[in-house]
């Protein structure tokens, strides 16, 4: 703790008296801090200075713990003993059922028969044993037809015909007029079991179901159960039921039931639009509560690739919910790692006992009837490592915010206006102090990226995937010994040499600031988020205040310090938590984030910033010590070892461990091209299997394995032809410009596409309007590409006006259930008024690509043999696929 033999006594800040003494060896003292009063008056008192162990073992200790507390919450996901309304048993089987069956894609047996039956069956079941009660149950199946566009993806435009869904209306037996709808869906993408999405939900939809029906209590409202059967489609059957069924007008408010992870505690993660009555029913009911403002704005942004049918009963139906998804590990979100067996039984007891006191709550509550009058504002939430979710109005928070503020910047002002800081002595010092912190951080992450790109240049990207950690090791000691050496060189160099209290003093000041100025502007943006700064800015403040007289005492005491960390140890678990969520979140998702985005740079950015806020308060232990040599060699001999193991590549970033697999994923389309003239004649064919990496690493890793895949078949763009002259599944070729093509043999399906153009004729108002017939697959995609001079005026999708222009394209994506008729649509052209000769021939080319996601066809020999040769740390997700370009 203390080890130095100088006293040292101020006179002023600018100027300094030293004055050797000898001393025992115990101890590091310094003289009085210079803003503590008139500096013509020196108290003769010592003051302690940290030693360079203890501080860093504080800080350490202190870390370690809190996030071994996020953990620990993490992990506990029941809090007491379950009720017994809620049976999590009943609810696994249901689960264990419906994935029993495999993948589940619109328009298959298994989604469209097996999975339907199963539902209807358990439904039945529920009906008859409550048939006696106070309560009834109808059921509708409804296979809707319909068209929207959506700015999901860049945008593009979705059409559905006979999708599946099944309603079912719980309600007392005379009836009810406000409904509350819960929602989940049972189909999957190719080739993933979908037992976390979205599984798990309807089984535990099916099992609250049984739970209210069987509840002696008559509901004062009625509740919807949809059980959806096309959301990975694009969330077309909730577009279906909130478009076109007649129950959807009498829906008032919604809970949507979502994943994008597999098993965890599952998080309200955006509620609304407004309506905060909904928050306060979620924290006065949930049992085990687990929600956060902060993910809300984070995910409405757009920063993260996904979208839920929240959004359509929204936008569509006008009605406000909430938003619960499973997060955790989605490494192996929509993978064939997504089993039943990875999700706990307490996984699916959390969720039940949190959507049955949910429901149980609204229906019971006269707000659902008549919530016009609760309907505007919105709520700050967050909840406390699960325990319990503080919630209040954001115009109350905005209050709280500036009063905050406004205490932090009197509290700055009193310092300011001592008589020992006479004409603008401590705002300068505090200016300049503030200078230091910031361009300490802006060197930090300029440094720590500079590392990013040498372990990228190296061919070591995602190292972390399978070795979350090693980012820490490498990004995060990387950019703390960046920070303490650019505040140990300004102690020992702009300051002279003084490792006095007063420094320490100065920068527990500048984070203030700094989080202050933060708190403000988010406030002033009308974020909820606001919260987060208030936090770090009302208990550092708090604590400094109640712990002024030790600090002016004795200085940084051990006794200071413990209470000092104490105090910071509500904001920082807190923070820490949304640490843990966004980490949680974003590694996983730069496995699926294409070719184009690099990771490092996002990771280490990520590391860093996180370095930088958690080091906020941190900054003024710098000065508080004697020394940070140690700490400096420390963290400067984990950042060479750890760079030395990623150099060497001993850091593989996959891993195709059962227990743990952390797999790259690859898409596979075994496909065959047609392209044809103006004249409707076949000007060239060929097929292949076309391969795409969805992250960063490319083919890198996969071609010492199977060597013929590499960067000589890489593919080009055309230019000339819609998306490429490739099929697309969706319009996701800007996240994905590196591709492959491996020549094979032809494709063909039992039932091929069949594409026709019925009539074209030319308007009074002087466009051409084409009308099309299709059949195919129950997945097709559409691309259309106006050439130089022609636009397109009207169609027959969605409102009939063309929208979501992608580089001069327009993508239609089309799914079908059982039994649909052919599809036929029409668009209206505006020819150019003169044609382009370095362009491609005619007005349009006009492409459709088949996808063939099940059965027989989703196979060839040709896609098996190379499918046996990826290694096991690789997910081929693989299908067969046509191409047919027309020119008109």
């Amino acid at each position: 703790m203390e080890s130095d033999t100088t006293i040292r006594r101020i006179k002023s800040f600018g100027t300094q008296n030293y004055v050797a003494q000898d001393n025992d060896g115990s101890r590091d003292l310094c003289g009085n801090n210079g803003y503590s009063g008139d500096p013509k008056k020196k108290p003769e008192v010592n003051l302690y200075l940290l030693r360079e162990g203890l501080a860093a073992s504080l800080v350490s200790v202190f870390i370690l713990v809190l996030w071994g507390l996020v953990h620990l919450s993490l992990q506990q996901l029941v809090i007491g003993k379950p009720t017994g309304d809620f049976n999590a048993v009943r609810a696994r089987r249901h689960l264990e059922q419906i994935t029993s069956v495999g993948p589940r894609p619109v328009g298959s047996q298994e989604n469209e028969v097996l999975t339907v039956g199963y539902l209807l069956e358990q439904i039945e079941k529920i009906r008859v044993e409550t048939a006696a009660g106070p309560h009834q149950l109808t059921v509708d199946v409804q296979r809707p037809t319909g068209s929207f566009s959506i700015d999901f993806l860049g945008g593009f435009t979705s059409f559905y015909d006979h999708v599946t869904n099944i309603v079912v209306r719980l309600e007392t037996k005379g009836g009810a007029n406000h409904l509350m709808l819960a929602n989940c869906h049972f189909d999957t993408v190719a080739n993933s079991p979908g037992a976390s999405d979205d599984a798990v939900s309807c089984a535990v939809m099916l099992e609250v179901l049984h739970s209210l029906a069987n509840q002696s209590t008559p509901l004062h409202h009625g509740v919807i159960f949809l059980f959806n059967g096309a959301e990975e489609n694009i969330l077309q059957a909730s577009h279906g039921f909130i478009t076109q069924h007649p129950w959807a007008k009498q829906v008032r408010a919604f809970i949507n039931l979502e994943a994008a992870g597999v098993g965890g505690k599952e998080v309200v993660f955006q509620t609304g639009p407004e309506n905060p009555w909904l928050v306060q029913a979620y924290v006065h009911a949930a049992k085990h509560p687990f929600a956060s403002v902060v993910g809300q704005e984070v995910f409405q942004s757009g920063i993260i690739p996904s979208d839920t049918d929240f959004r359509i009963y929204r936008d569509f139906g006008n009605i406000p919910g909430i938003d619960l998804a499973f997060i955790e590990n989605g490494f192996i979100y929509h993978t064939k790692y997504d089993t039943a067996d990875r999700i706990l039984t307490d996984s699916i007891q959390r969720a039940g006992d949190n959507i049955l006191a949910v429901l149980k709550y609204l229906v019971m509550s006269e707000k659902l009837a008549d919530s016009s009058e609760y309907r505007h504002g919105n709520m700050v939430f967050f909840d406390l490592l699960g325990v319990v979710v503080v919630a209040y109005p954001a115009r109350v928070g905005t209050i709280l915010n500036y009063m905050v503020a406004t205490a932090t910047f009197l509290y700055l002002a009193k310092k300011a206006s001592l008589p020992g800081n006479g004409g603008g002595r401590y705002i300068r010092d505090l200016a300049c102090a503030t200078g230091v912190a910031v361009l300490s951080w802006l060197i930090t992450l300029l440094s720590v990226l500079i590392v990013a790109l040498l372990v990228t240049l190296l061919g070591r990207s995602m190292f972390w995937y399978n070795h979350f950690y090693a980012s820490i090791c490498l990004y995060g000691a990387a950019a703390t010994g960046k920070m303490i050496l650019i505040h140990t060189l300004a102690k020992n160099l702009y300051y002279g040499g003084v490792r006095l209290v007063e420094l320490g003093d100065l920068y527990f000041d500048v984070s203030l600031l700094l989080w202050c100025c933060s708190l403000v502007w988010l406030t002033q943006q009308g974020l909820c988020s606001a919260y987060v700064p208030m936090l770090m800015v009302a208990f550092p403040l708090a604590t400094r205040l109640l712990l002024a007289k030790e600090f002016k005492h004795r200085g940084a005491s051990v006794k200071y310090s413990v209470l000092y960390l104490l105090g910071l140890a509500l904001p920082y678990v807190h923070f820490m938590f949304l640490i843990w969520v966004v980490f949680e979140i974003f590694t996983p998702i730069m496995g699926r984030s294409g070719t184009e985005i690099p990771p490092e740079v996002v990771l280490a950015s990520l590391v860093t910033l996180t370095t930088i806020f958690l080091s906020s308060f941190f900054l003024h232990f710098i000065y508080l010590v004697r020394s940070t040599k140690w700490i400096l060699a420390g963290l400067g001999s984990v950042f060479i070892i750890m760079f030395l193991l990623v150099s060497c590549g001993f850091l593989f970033p996959y891993s195709g461990s059962p227990d743990s697999p952390r797999p790259k994923r690859v898409f596979l389309q075994h496909t065959t091209r047609t392209f044809h003239n103006l004249q409707g004649q076949v000007e060239s064919r060929d097929s292949g299997l076309w391969i795409n990496s969805f992250d960063f690493t490319a083919i890198q890793h996969i071609t010492p394995d199977i060597p013929e895949i590499n960067d000589s078949v890489r593919t080009h763009c055309r230019e000339d032809r819609p998306f490429c002259g490739y099929p697309w599944f969706l319009p996701v070729k800007f996240l994905s410009k590196k591709n492959w093509y491996l020549p094979a043999p032809e494709v063909s399906p039992s039932s091929p596409v069949e594409f026709s153009l019925l009539s074209k004729e030319e308007t009074s108002w002087g466009t051409i309007k084409m009308t099309f017939s299709a059949k195919g697959p129950s997945h097709m995609s559409l691309y259309l590409m106006p050439h130089r001079g022609a636009s397109l005026s009207t169609w027959s999708f969605g409102d009939g006006t063309p929208q979501f222009d992608l580089s001069g394209e327009y993508f239609v994506f089309y799914s079908h259930g059982l039994d649909a008729p052919t599809w036929t649509f029409w668009f209206e052209i505006q020819p150019p008024r003169d044609l382009d000769p370095s362009g491609p021939e005619g007005m349009i080319s006009v492409a459709i690509s088949s996808h063939y996601f099940f059965g027989e066809d989703q196979r060839t020999a040709q896609l098996e043999e190379i499918l046996h040769r990826f290694p096991t740390w690789v997910f081929p997700s693989s299908w067969v696929s046509t191409y047919d370009m027309y020119r008109y």
